[in-house]
């Protein structure tokens, strides 16, 4: 019988509340004031093709600010988070095409969707997170529980 191995998942409720807290404030705030919703996959392929978004200002700076949050803890803990990747890099690769198709096939991420798409009720949005979350439990069951990964 193969041996298993034990994830451990580290329970934060407060981080977890206040990360949430800040990522609807950031959505609610940049739709009152550009009319914008926050996809983050949407605001990065308007980085990227700048020519079909004149309105690359914003994005940079979104992104600018997703980036810098570990320098920010730094400066408030005095140190950087702790980040500690289990899988194999191949896996890494293979994990990041798939989201990559997955937000091309669903035309958003979970940002899109399951923020700002479910508060305004939007029904592509609701079945399209729903869909992430399902994959992601039967995802996640398959690995640990089937493969024993």
């Amino acid at each position: 019988m193969p041996e298993l191995t034990t994830i451990e998942t580290l329970f934060t409720p407060w981080q977890s509340l206040s990360g949430g807290i800040l990522i609807g404030l950031a959505s609610v705030l940049l739709m009152l004031t550009l009319g914008r919703i926050m996809g983050a996959t949407g605001v990065l392929a308007g980085v990227l093709t700048p020519s079909a978004h004149p309105d690359t200002g914003w994005r940079l700076a979104l992104l600018a600010g997703m980036i810098s949050g570990p320098l920010v803890t730094l400066a408030v803990t005095g140190q950087m988070p702790a980040v500690e990747v289990t899988v194999s890099m191949p896996m890494l690769l293979v994990g990041g095409v798939l989201v990559g198709i997955g937000v091309t096939y669903g035309s958003g991420c979970t940002s899109g969707h399951g923020v700002c798409g479910v508060a305004r009720l939007s029904r592509r949005s609701i079945a399209a997170t729903l869909t992430f979350m399902l994959t992601t439990g039967v995802t996640v069951y398959l690995i640990r529980h089937v493969l024993g990964a």
